[in-house]
């Protein structure tokens, strides 16, 4: 890579040095915490879009420490630097943003950027440095096609952080155009997004059906629409999820890794995403009857709810997981017209309340030891180890207590012929949830007990009994 000091490096910075888009970080950020000044902020669109960025910046401003930055455009910095050339910032962010980012790399000598009611984007971005530069008159790094009329102006066109096919595409106009790498979109990281992992959930649709006996072709294929629908839901809401949770994501050891943190994923294409598999949940959603429309209507506005504010309250916040784990058997129930006896709606708010627990557990007790206040985003500080396994462990033997109870009612003769043999799936989970307690205890236990539960063999080998135990019974 040739650098010379006659001419300054000149350096884009959405999308070129920083891997996301800054403002588009920004905005969701404050969506999430003032969704009300979020909102003027978009009414100020009308004024054009430096006025937008100048209402998000007036209330957010990125943190450079939490942004993925493209190490080989750092690199070209350098060692333009290290030559004795000059590197300025030119962008169409916000002023307030490009000065925060350049002071924070301090690697600059100079910032060019949106203010006074101009975006700083396309031709006005090349007429700005041709004004202070001369035509030809600087080297520039840009990403995209907006960044064209930058190079056409530049002496040196670089490029980096753009996929292959504009890449290729931008060959043809500029034969002397230097990559210093490319971005490569690949289609694991949007199914990663999408979390179908996560998906193991949505098979508690099937338990009012499992619980009531119903095996027919038509009941079957009522649960399997279901859960195509709830999965999709439940996939959107988790881009929802990300997209807010991405400042602190990016600040955790394990979720820094997850696609959006990673900057492997654009906010605008998550989204883009989140759109598409919502249109196809309603989409299917419209084939079962209205009521399962409701149920997922309240597990999406729960959810949201969650996601912008319950997770962040003490105790409300696991209560608020324990419900959306009930409402995919709700859903359930609701897609096959089967009404759900109290006995597993009490089993189900209990059990799920126990594994809302382990989960946030599992979160906390990766903190240091010596962590004080609240947990960053959440409700709880680390001394509050010392009470919630009390809860967890109370919560979960309930559920054990309402199914043994449930045992020795009259209503279980109408379905099993041998109910005593149900005490052996009792025996069961006392064994499997005391054997969860202890792990989370220990600091083993993976931050979401269900997938934990699918990958354990010891978990499975406990639910396959269970499933022995109720078959035993009929």
């Amino acid at each position: 890579m040739k650098f010379t000091v006659d001419v300054p490096l000149v350096v884009d910075l959405d999308g070129t040095l920083l891997k996301v888009d800054s403002l588009h970080e920004a905005f969701v950020e404050l969506l999430s915490k003032k969704p009300l000044y979020a909102l003027r902020a978009v009414l100020r669109l009308m004024q054009g879009r430096a006025a937008f960025k100048a209402a998000v910046a007036d209330h957010v401003l990125p943190d450079v420490r939490m942004i993925p930055v493209d190490d080989s455009v750092l690199e070209a910095i350098n060692q333009a630097r290290e030559k004795g050339q000059k590197v300025y910032l030119a962008t169409a962010a916000d002023r307030r943003f490009a000065e925060v980012i350049a002071n924070s790399i301090g690697k600059f000598d100079g910032v060019f950027a949106s203010e006074s009611g101009t975006n700083l984007k396309g031709q006005r971005k090349a007429d700005c440095l041709i004004a202070a530069f001369g035509i030809h008159g600087f080297d520039y790094i840009g990403n995209d096609a907006a960044d064209i009329p930058a190079w056409r102006a530049a002496r040196t066109a670089f490029i980096s952080g753009a996929s292959s096919r504009l890449v290729q595409q931008l060959r043809a106009e500029f034969p002397g155009l230097l990559t210093l790498t490319l971005r490569r979109r690949t289609i694991g990281a949007y199914l990663r997004a999408l979390r179908p992992h996560q998906w193991l959930k949505n098979t508690l649709v099937a338990l009012p059906a499992i619980a009531a006996h119903d095996f027919s072709i038509s009941g079957v294929s009522m649960v399997l629409i279901t859960f195509i629908s709830f999965s999709l839901a439940a996939s959107s809401v988790y881009l929802v999820n990300d997209m807010l949770d991405v400042p602190h994501d990016r600040s955790h050891p394990e979720k820094r890794n997850r696609p959006l943190a990673a900057g492997l994923v654009p906010i605008s294409h998550a989204v883009g995403l989140l759109g598409l598999a919502v249109t196809l949940s309603v989409t299917l959603g419209l084939l079962l009857p209205w009521t399962f429309m409701l149920a997922l209507i309240a597990y999406f506005g729960l959810s949201m709810s969650y996601s912008l504010y319950l997770k962040r309250k003490l105790m409300i916040d696991v209560v608020a997981l324990a419900a959306l784990y009930g409402s995919r058997v709700l859903a359930g129930g609701a897609a096959t017209g089967i009404v759900l006896s109290h006995w597993l709606v009490g089993f189900c708010f209990f059990i799920f309340l126990s594994l809302a627990l382990v989960k946030r557990t599992a979160e906390m007790i990766t903190l240091p030891a010596n962590s004080v206040g609240n947990i960053k985003g959440r409700g709880y500080r680390r001394e509050d180890l010392q009470t919630i396994p009390a809860l967890t462990a109370a919560s979960g033997f309930v559920a054990v207590l309402v199914l043994a109870l449930y045992i020795n009612s009259p209503d279980v003769r109408a379905l099993y012929r041998n109910p005593e043999l149900l005490w052996g799936a009792c025996v069961i989970l006392i064994y499997w949830l005391g054997r969860v307690y202890f792990l989370t205890g220990r600091g083993e236990m993976h931050q979401d007990p269900v997938i934990f539960a699918a990958t354990d063999w010891v978990s499975l080998m406990a639910g396959s009994l269970i499933v022995v135990v109720f078959l035993a019974a009929l």
